[in-house]
């Protein structure tokens, strides 16, 4: 903490005694003088803080809080530390009693700035799952999340799972009045069963709507992280909480049988799903697990029998990346804590009925004998460095979902491994992509992985369908998933 020591100064505003100074303090140049020496400027994107010799720019992003106590103005701040994380440092100046008044003023500027269309001091449920990924999630969230929450002033109650189930337990019993967000410091996986958890409630359209759901990185995926935050890192992704914006996101329903559930992620089937539910048994691994099954898999080209349609809106590669461009340059659809309206009920109706339901007609049959992947996704990102779904949108109604055949061999199937980080996998001619509003797939083996959201589900037929908008989620961007888009 930075403190001058010259206990007597008093902070004056640059051209304090012109007629229009309180309309300067307003301006994003506005400059508070403190510590005789010391100038904090409001500058474009970052707060300025000049010493005699030095400067600090202070990303506004960065800013967490600023108040007046019997000690001064305090500013606190998340310092970029070590590697890509971040710590909680502070700024710390003494106040005359008569000048509050003026320093009141420039703090309530400076946080609009920080904070944006982002909500201060966030009322947050943290789930904290002790046994997820590598098992130190208690202690990654208490060294590195817990000071960037306290420091933001949010309202924190925090609680450990104890069994599998148990954050859809405590989703589907929360008061959605009493909080903001459920941050999950896990893997994909709480998410998971936080969606369905709320999904459960009476209201489940308005406590879906109403309770955002975050996830700070502590398993072996990650996902949810990665789309909306940008990162692996547990400090800077408490950050991205803080700063968080309510974002709409399209959540899908899987039936099957008489059961209905929802994913926010992925529904893969084929080697994907293998690779995902048929490497538990190496976890240690952490996301390495995943390279390994698939290098396995594909050595033995085995493939993947089965029947699928598909409700098709778009089928040809241009007319994707016309979409996505299209969306992109659109007006971000932030979703205010009060907009509840029409969504008071339970979950939407289906409106392709299940999957013990008939086909319907205007379905694209798929022909699957061969299958090598099925992969139905929601996000871009499915682990760090996999943009497996460069066109995919948060609120556009649309699913993203790429077929490969299984006999395509080796050579090709490791090309696409490594077309994936490098941005080409989307246009290669082997990878079939559509954008769907709903699907059924159907297998013709008797046993094998069906993956949803990480989660294993019975090895039987099961259909999905799209609802826009239905969850929420707190995202950097407010509009996008941080990740690259389809090449031009």
């Amino acid at each position: 903490m930075t403190s001058p020591t010259n206990d007597a100064a008093r902070p004056s505003f640059n051209n304090a005694d012109q007629p229009d100074s309180q309309h300067q303090l307003l301006q994003h140049d506005s400059t508070l003088t403190v510590a005789q020496s010391v100038s904090l400027t409001l500058g474009s994107d970052s707060l300025l803080v000049a010493a005699t010799k030095d400067t600090l720019a202070i990303s506004f992003y960065n800013i967490l809080d600023a108040d007046i106590s019997p000690a001064g103005l305090t500013i606190t701040y998340a310092e970029h530390a070590i590697k890509e994380d971040v710590s909680v440092t502070a700024l710390q100046y003494p106040i005359a009693e008569e000048e509050k008044a003026n320093v009141e003023a420039w703090i309530a500027r400076l946080l609009d700035l920080a904070y944006g269309n982002a909500q201060r001091y966030k009322r947050l449920k943290v789930l904290v799952n002790p046994f997820g990924g590598k098992g130190g999630a208690v202690k990654l969230y208490q060294n590195h999340a817990a000071s960037i929450f306290a420091a933001a002033r949010c309202k924190v109650d925090v609680q450990e799972t104890t069994h599998s189930g148990h954050a859809g337990e405590i989703s589907e019993n929360i008061d959605i009045d009493a909080f903001d967000a459920i941050v999950c410091c896990s893997g994909d996986g709480l998410p998971y069963e936080v969606f369905n958890g709320l999904a459960k409630k009476p209201n489940a359209g308005e406590a879906l709507n109403k309770v955002a759901v975050a996830l700070i990185p502590c398993g072996s995926g990650n996902a949810m992280t990665w789309n909306l935050c940008g990162t692996g890192s547990v400090s800077v992704a408490a950050l991205a909480i803080v700063k968080g914006l309510r974002t709409p996101m399209d959540l899908t329903s899987i039936t099957q049988g008489h059961n209905r559930i929802l994913s926010f992620l992925s529904q893969s089937f084929g080697i994907i799903a293998e690779c995902d539910l048929g490497t538990d048994n190496i976890r240690w691994m952490g996301a390495h697990r995943f390279t390994y099954g698939f290098l396995v898999r594909v050595v033995k080209s085995t493939v993947w029998p089965c029947d699928l349609a598909v409700k098709v809106e778009i089928d040809d590669k241009k007319a994707i990346k016309d979409h996505y461009n299209t969306y992109a340059n659109s007006v971000p659809p932030l979703r205010s804590p009060e907009e509840t309206a029409g969504r008071s009920g339970g979950l939407p109706d289906l409106k392709y009925g299940t999957v013990q339901d008939d086909l319907p007609e205007d379905w694209e049959v798929i022909p699957s004998e061969t299958l090598g992947n099925f992969y139905a996704g929601n996000m871009a990102i499915m682990s760090k460095d996999t943009n497996f779904f460069p066109a995919s949108l948060p609120n556009d109604g649309l699913m993203d979902i790429v077929t490969i055949d299984g006999t395509l061999g080796v050579a090709k199937s490791l090309k696409m491994m490594t077309a994936i980080p490098e941005g080409d996998f989307f246009d290669m001619p082997e990878v079939n992509v559509r954008k769907a509003t709903a699907y059924r797939l159907v297998p013709r083996e008797k046993e094998g992985y069906i993956s949803v959201d990480g989660e294993r589900i019975p090895f039987e037929a099961f259909q999905v369908e799209i609802h826009k908008g239905l969850g929420t989620v707190l995202s950097k961007s407010g509009h996008l998933y941080e990740a690259e888009g389809p090449k031009p």
